[in-house]
């Protein structure tokens, strides 16, 4: 099961790079079909306030981006994850890790891209927001998983 989980976030990042060039060129659009779901309004609502003071703490900055993808990745990464059959509470102890886990992610992926836009040419900036930074959640995803199958699941 554990072998199998790395498997497929292994494979979904395989897909999402490859598509990460259409997906680059077609990111207003994308971004706009997903500004129209309740999911994003949700994370407008709830998540984008705290992310903002807190980049803005760090950085006296604001810089709008959420992070949906990671966020998704994220999702996607616990259906296939905790199937099995593990203690209810340790399952909900590593959707809280991942959760926190993300959030944290993306507040310093915010903050490297803020200080890239302000201290180097912007097209820095970009390729790291547009290329690196699902590089940035995988290795986050893969450290995570690493760390609930090794320390917190456990099975019934």
């Amino acid at each position: 099961m554990r072998k199998q989980t790395f498997k497929n976030i292994f494979f979904v990042l395989t897909v999402i790079l490859i598509l990460l060039p259409f997906l680059t060129t077609f990111s207003e659009q994308l971004t706009g079909l997903i500004q129209k779901t309740p999911l994003y309004l949700l994370i407008q609502a709830y998540i984008v306030p705290y992310e903002v003071r807190i980049v803005g703490l760090i950085m006296s900055l604001l810089w709008n981006c959420l992070g949906w993808q990671s966020l998704l990745f994220l999702l996607v990464s616990l259906s296939a994850g905790l199937q099995g059959s593990f203690k209810l509470s340790s399952k909900l102890e590593v959707v809280t890790i991942g959760i926190l886990g993300t959030f944290w992610v993306n507040i310093l992926r915010i903050v490297f891209i803020s200080i890239l836009g302000g201290y180097f040419p912007s097209v820095f900036a970009v390729v790291f927001h547009d290329y690196f930074a699902t590089l940035v959640t995988a290795v986050w995803l893969f450290i995570f998983w690493w760390f609930s199958f090794s320390f917190v699941l456990e099975t019934k």
